[in-house]
């Protein structure tokens, strides 16, 4: 099975996104590096609003996590609840 990955601009406010996408997909390897942080995942990756919300605290619009992304692979399918990163066999 092939890894989907995502990665962001290393910064304050990416942060509760990377650590919502770790608590939701277990799976997870993190690349941690001085400009990004990129995280592999085998087969299938899922970002949840409501886990970054209880994160940062706040309302979250899925659409903001774009300002903090450098790059991604996978198929992409998205909700206003969730963003999935796929690798449909």
């Amino acid at each position: 099975m092939s890894n989907v990955f995502i990665a962001f601009q290393k910064n304050e406010d990416s942060r509760a996104i990377v650590n919502a996408i770790l608590a939701d997909n277990p799976g997870a390897i993190v690349s941690d590096q001085p400009a990004m942080v990129k995280i592999d995942v085998p087969g299938h990756l899922v970002v949840r609003k409501s886990t970054i919300e209880e994160e940062i605290g706040r309302a979250f619009d899925l659409q903001e996590m774009q300002v903090h992304l450098i790059t991604m692979s996978g198929n992409v399918d998205e909700t206003d609840d969730e963003f999935t990163l796929t690798w449909h066999q």
